[in-house]
């Protein structure tokens, strides 16, 4: 019993201490494994670290090279630069050097002249004082031989010196008024003469139709229509009055306002193609035609403003423009005078370095109170003048309105040249038509102005009213004197008379001397 207590005690140690060393074991086999992991991580991690340190290195390496190379560059492009800039130094300083060269030779010349000079008035002050003495002893042998005193022959002296001083300013100011008239002339008229042929535009320009035609005589009954219906019809919608006569195949529209005019030709046309005429009809063609003209109008200004080249504008103004298509004034049509005198303000505009845009805009609206001067009081002056405030315009483009007429005087270079562009436009060949009453009513107010002068014997006006010669007494008036009438009769004439382009005035003063030998 005992050993067998002996023997388990025995087993049991010795299980314990066999399990003991295997636990030991197993423990030092593990710390083996971790360790060799740990190595083989440490190892890897090297690996890692030395494989970023070399790229690293490389980048670091790439973008030295890099930087090297911009700052290479850079050093070229500034070693070139200021070579360039030495070069230019160089230039200047030979410049400079012959600068000075030309002034120390200027210097000298200019210290050889003063002496010169100096020289010179030396020699004045001798002749001077010679000449004094020599005056003195002419003086008091002019004393002896006239038995007057020195200071009534000075005074007497001074008044012959004094009237001829007159007589010589006035002629040197005449001589140099005329000087300034050819100088302004050559001037104006380069300027002139350039924007004209620089701007070409047909001297015809269409006029006025008041006249529809027909198809039949048949068509005027159906326009008439049972006891009149349809024509009172017509009357009333357009305000156009329709005259039907015996003119074969024809019918007169009669009425003061284009637009209205032009309506009602539109609708009398589309009638007529359409050959149903009664009073609805009527009343939708005159509808379509109204709208038809607006669109037109609309379309007219727009084309307009773009064939100037001008900036945008208020549409209300626009649709303004557009109806001078259909306005005329002494048979010139207004929306092709507005643009002939566009182009010649912006030309001689161009001439003299202003703003060329803000010309053409100017001579464009300078007429512009024409579209609405018969529905509105006022003169196209007034009315233009407030239409352009109405919708913004420049104060410059409201000036030339307001100018172009003499009404106001022109603040700005550019309403002078609009009312001359516009004075060109008028005055053209072709351009406008007067009555034979009007004109021989204008010539005879411009004969009258300077008969009614005193010193005055005859005047004629010639060359259509272009040039007035006006005959003087020659014993009334002196050659000065008439220098002053023909200014006081141009003064008169611009401020009484309304003419277009401008008016000569040429004072003619004849003296006649007759003797008979018997």
């Amino acid at each position: 019993m005992e050993k067998y207590l002996l023997y388990s005690i025995l087993t049991g140690l010795l299980v314990f201490i066999v399990m003991a060393i295997a636990m030991v074991i197993i423990s030092k086999v593990r710390l083996n494994s971790a360790h060799n992991r740990a190595n083989s991580i440490i190892s890897e991690a090297e690996e890692k670290a030395e494989t970023t340190v070399r790229q690293a290195l490389l980048e670091a390496k790439t973008e030295a090279y890099e930087l090297k190379l911009n700052a290479e560059r850079e050093m070229k492009e500034k070693n070139k630069e200021i070579q360039e800039s030495e070069s230019r130094l160089d230039r200047r300083e030979e410049n400079l050097n012959l600068r000075d060269a030309n002034i120390v030779s200027k210097d000298n010349d200019i210290l050889k002249k003063q002496r010169e000079l100096e020289s010179k008035s030396k020699q004045l002050e001798k002749m001077e004082f010679e000449l004094e003495k020599r005056t003195e002893v002419q003086l008091q042998e002019l004393e002896r031989i006239a038995s007057m005193p020195q200071s009534e022959a000075k005074d007497e002296l001074f008044a012959i010196v004094e009237r001829q001083m007159e007589m010589e300013v006035l002629t040197y100011i005449r001589e140099q008024e005329e000087i300034a008239h050819e100088r302004a002339e050559d001037i104006a008229r380069n300027i002139i003469s350039l924007a004209i042929s620089r701007y070409v535009q047909e001297d015809a320009s269409q006029r006025t139709s008041s006249t529809v035609t027909l198809p039949n005589e048949d068509m005027k009954g159906r326009i008439i229509g049972r006891e009149g219906r349809n024509i009172r019809a017509f009357e009333q919608a357009t305000g156009v009055d329709l005259i039907i006569d015996d003119t074969p195949e024809v019918i007169t529209l009669s009425c003061f306002n284009p637009v209205r005019r032009e309506v009602a030709r539109l609708a009398l046309e589309t009638l007529i193609s359409d050959g149903r005429i009664q009073p609805g009809k009527i009343e939708d063609a005159v509808t379509k035609a109204q709208k038809e003209l607006h669109h037109e109008v609309q379309k007219v200004g727009q084309d307009t403003l773009f064939e100037m080249g001008l900036s945008k504008m208020n549409k209300e103004l626009v649709n303004i423009l557009g109806r001078l298509k259909y306005r005329y004034s002494y048979g010139q049509n207004v929306l092709q005078h507005s643009i002939e005198v566009a182009h010649l303000a912006g030309m001689m505009a161009a001439e003299l370095g202003l703003n060329q845009r803000l010309a053409k805009r100017a001579g464009l609206l300078h007429d512009i109170g024409k579209a609405v001067d018969y529905e509105m009081e006022g003169t196209h002056v007034e009315l233009g003048v407030r239409l352009a405030k109405k919708y913004g315009e420049h104060p410059i483009v409201i000036n030339s309105i307001a100018s172009h007429h003499g009404d106001t005087d022109a603040t700005s270079a550019i309403a002078v040249l609009v009312a001359a562009a516009d004075t060109l436009s008028a005055a053209r060949p072709g351009a406008r038509f007067e009555s034979f009453e009007s004109y021989i009513q204008r010539l005879e107010e411009l004969e009258a102005m300077a008969v009614t002068r005193e010193g005055v014997q005859q005047a004629f006006a010639i060359s259509a009213g272009r040039e007035l010669r006006v005959m003087v007494v020659p014993d009334k008036l002196s050659d000065l004197e008439t220098v002053k009438l023909a200014r006081d009769i141009k003064e008169d004439i611009e401020k009484e008379l309304t003419y277009p382009g401008q008016i000569k005035v040429t004072i003619i003063r004849e003296l006649r001397h007759v003797e008979l030998a018997k």
